[in-house]
């Protein structure tokens, strides 16, 4: 009867290991305390399904903090990101959500402190010479002005949460080139413009390396899915007008929560 009872025990001991580990699992859940920061892109500009309780801020409940928030049920959620937020909104208007109980934070910063959303409109309405003159502009601003101000943000950020996870997640190509668009702007443009995205989220990589933060690229995750493709998650021009060069619904959903989930 020996063998049987220590066989018998080794189940036993194997049986409680597994209950421990589920039972440990929401525990561990309910201890994130999560904080959303950040510009119109975590806001989820674009997704629509606004809180019109959000205001001019346009946060969307198809955004990938809410999302990301709603599958995971941490045992708080502050979410604070603001459409045309610069670095100095997060600074002045967005860190008094974060605590040093903060565990984990996203973030999405730099592009509307480049001046990108005015690029835009330049290559939009002006023309290929014009539009690659405003794109030099974006990217001299963020490769000579921007590191230092992600850094002051970045250190007033880690100041105020220690021990918290920061997941800085960076921008998407926003053309694919050639693609299927048969009127607007030249190539010429669209390969400029997506230099200049892979200029940002350089710079932003290397402030997030810097400060011990997990830079998240999603470029890959929306390789395909660019404005000119056949599976679009970013809107191109539209109405209302500050949707225009955002992701969509899926572009959250299957482009941003993603990248985030496996990051976080």
């Amino acid at each position: 009867m020996r063998p049987t009872r220590a066989l018998s025990g080794g189940l036993m001991a194997l049986l409680l290991g597994v209950a421990t580990l589920f039972l440990a699992s929401p525990a561990n859940a309910a201890t994130v305390n999560y904080v959303a920061l950040g510009d119109s892109y975590s806001a989820g500009v674009g997704a629509g399904n606004y809180d019109s309780s959000s205001g001019d801020c346009s946060r969307s409940l198809s955004s990938y903090p809410e999302l990301w928030s709603s599958a995971n049920h941490p045992s708080s959620f502050s979410f604070v990101a603001c459409s045309g937020a610069v670095t100095g909104d997060v600074l002045n208007s967005q860190l008094s959500a974060v605590t040093s109980a903060t565990t984990l934070i996203s973030l999405t910063i730099g592009g509307n402190d480049a001046g990108f959303s005015n690029t835009m409109e330049t290559c939009v309405l002006d023309g290929t010479s014009s539009c690659l003159s405003a794109v030099a502009t974006a990217e001299s601003y963020a490769t000579n002005t921007l590191p230092g101000q992600l850094n002051q943000l970045y250190a007033a950020i880690r100041a105020k949460a220690p021990q918290a996870q920061v997941v800085v997640l960076g921008y998407p190509h926003l053309y694919e080139v050639p693609g299927d668009c048969w009127f607007g702007i030249s190539d010429t443009s669209r390969n400029a413009i997506n230099g200049a995205a892979d200029s940002l989220d350089t710079v932003i990589a290397k402030a997030a390396a810097n400060a011990g933060f997990t830079f998240a690229d999603v470029r890959s995750a929306f390789s395909g899915h660019e404005i000119c493709s056949d599976d679009q998650w970013l809107h191109s021009t539209t109405l209302p007008i500050d949707e225009s060069y955002h992701p969509t619904a899926d572009g959250q959903s299957l482009g941003y929560l993603p990248v985030f989930r496996n990051a976080a």
